[in-house]
């Protein structure tokens, strides 16, 4: 699926875009070190999500891959029909993404904690034809969530899953991990460009629900090659990544640079520092990927000191606005290169400089790495307006998804025509610098832990069910925000919220509060 016009310009694009598929840099993984561990679970794998850690060669996942992709074409689905898979951070959910892609689909990989509403909504949408799911969120299992949602949408036809005990109807997926090679999975003919086929699609959040954003490999790769830069990643470097490999961030900053480097991905599920501080040692790691607000912690606590090799910190900031009050990087034996990440549009990397301070971006051209000469134009940025931030470049998309998205009612991925992507961030620009400066987050939303949900509708929905609930956004340290909710009867909203399908995130904001009496005695 090509997105835009037919016409001759936007085919002659297509077709001279980069070529380079994820299957492209699997084979030169192989053919490089076809023994080398590529893939590598963390080992509290199982008290965290559930299943037994794996860890794979590059021959394995390849093998693994191809039968995923012969398994799904099986079932009938088309080329181009949408696959969604929800899981936690494991090996499966990178085999099955990959799988997808290889299978001639569009991986819908979803955030983790959405339940049956956003769900609904999401797969609805991109009129998903499949679901793939496995692992558990606490006591959540997903492969009984995702055949509930499969109920809800009359779109999907078929629901996959990985691990035991599989509901009634689940096709399981399982056994592609230890059966022989399928054989190759033929090509699917694709008249132009494979890359510049839609590959993968995230979901955004707008005021009036979920935004699918679709890209193609030849903008994943640009995303991931901007970060791998500024980073100065090696080849066959390892990489261990905190983050769901739902989002552009969790995609370009763990499964794209490990492709384009051929190396280990090593992940981690439910954070755990103890375990991560172990990974680390285990591992030899050079590059971690965390959340923004955790890597002075880490710093500090001397968990990144266990990693006497690691070269780089990816700190990913979903709420951008607070970098500029970040405290100083404190230890100069690796590097931090600061993530902005403006929703599902796009994102800047930036190194610190020696004085530890974020370093300052300019309005205008952003380059990889950013102070190098003749370095590589991976975006441009600039200040609407509005106020807020607008960003293109080689990782934004450049139309809607699905095709015909911009004719409907619902919310789409809204591209200027010079381009364009207004990422709805207030910002201000330093007149006599340039220096541009995300300043609030955007208006309406609450950003929890990495999810954008909007607040108008999450008071709609709990004064639905509890009327003259109080519900507040409040700042966070670690989460950026958190809701903090009053009802006369904590447990039955909270009841009623998750019968209703609302995330976790605004259900735990309804949670019993002891009193202060109680709160002494304890």
């Amino acid at each position: 699926m090509i997105l835009g016009d037919t016409s001759p310009d936007e085919l002659l694009q297509a077709q001279h875009a980069g070529r380079v598929t994820f299957d492209d840099l699997i084979a030169r993984a192989i053919a490089r070190a076809p023994d080398a561990i590529a893939l590598v679970d963390a080992p509290h794998r199982p008290t965290a999500c559930g299943g037994r850690p794996l860890s794979l060669t590059w021959a394995e996942v390849d093998r693994i891959v191809g039968n995923i992709a012969q398994r799904l074409r099986s079932l009938g689905l088309p080329t181009d029909a949408v696959v969604a898979l929800q899981g936690p951070n494991t090996a499966e959910q990178i085999l099955a993404l990959l799988g997808v892609v290889r299978a001639g689909m569009i991986a819908a990989p979803l955030p983790l904690l959405w339940r049956r509403a956003e769900l609904r909504e999401a797969l609805s949408r991109v009129g998903a034809k499949a679901i793939v799911a496995g692992g558990r969120v606490g006591d959540t299992r997903l492969v009984d969530l995702a055949m509930t949602a499969a109920a809800d949408c009359f779109t999907v036809r078929c629901v996959t899953g990985f691990g035991p005990d599989l509901p009634d109807g689940m096709v399981p997926l399982d056994p592609m991990l230890s059966e022989p090679a399928a054989g190759p999975v033929p090509p699917v003919d694709r008249p132009v460009n494979p890359a510049a086929h839609v590959a993968v699609v995230t979901f955004d959040t707008d005021l009036g629900g979920p935004v699918a954003v679709g890209r193609n490999q030849v903008e994943l790769l640009a995303a991931g090659l901007s970060i791998a830069l500024e980073c100065r990643m090696e080849h066959a470097t390892t990489v261990v990544s905190t983050l769901q490999p739902s989002s552009l961030a969790g995609l370009s900053t763990g499964l794209v640079p490990w492709l384009l480097l051929g190396g280990t991905l090593a992940l981690h599920p439910p954070f755990d520092a103890g375990v991560l501080g172990d990974q680390l040692d285990a591992l030899d790691a050079r590059v971690l990927t965390l959340p923004g607000p955790l890597a002075q912690r880490l710093a500090e606590a001397g968990v990144l000191g266990r990693a006497p090799k690691l070269s780089s910190v990816i700190a990913v900031w979903r709420t951008p606005e607070r970098l500029a009050a970040a405290a100083d990087w404190p230890t100069r034996d690796c590097a931090l290169v600061d993530l902005q990440v403006f929703g599902e549009t796009g994102l800047i990397a930036a190194r610190r400089g020696t004085d530890g301070r974020p370093a300052a971006i300019t309005a205008g051209a952003v380059t990889a790495p950013r102070t190098t000469p003749g370095a590589t134009l991976v975006a441009e940025i600039a200040r609407s307006d509005l106020g807020t931030l607008t960003i293109r470049g080689s990782m934004v998309p450049r139309h809607p998804f699905p095709p015909g998205a911009e004719r409907g009612n619902a919310p789409f991925l809204q591209i200027g025509s010079d381009l364009h992507v207004d990422t709805r961030q207030p910002c201000r620009v330093e007149k006599s610098t340039n220096v541009l400066t995300v300043t609030a987050p955007p208006s309406g939303f609450v950003s929890i832990g990495g999810y954008r949900v909007a607040l108008a509708e999450i008071e709609r929905v709990t004064d639905e069910i509890a009327p003259g609930t109080t519900l507040l956004a409040l700042p966070d340290i670690l989460m950026g925000q958190r809701l903090f909710g009053h009802a006369g009867h904590g447990e039955e909203t909270r009841a009623a919220l998750t019968e209703r399908g609302v995330s976790p995130l605004v259900v735990a904001a309804f949670r019993d509060r002891r009193t202060p009496a109680a709160s002494a005695a304890a």
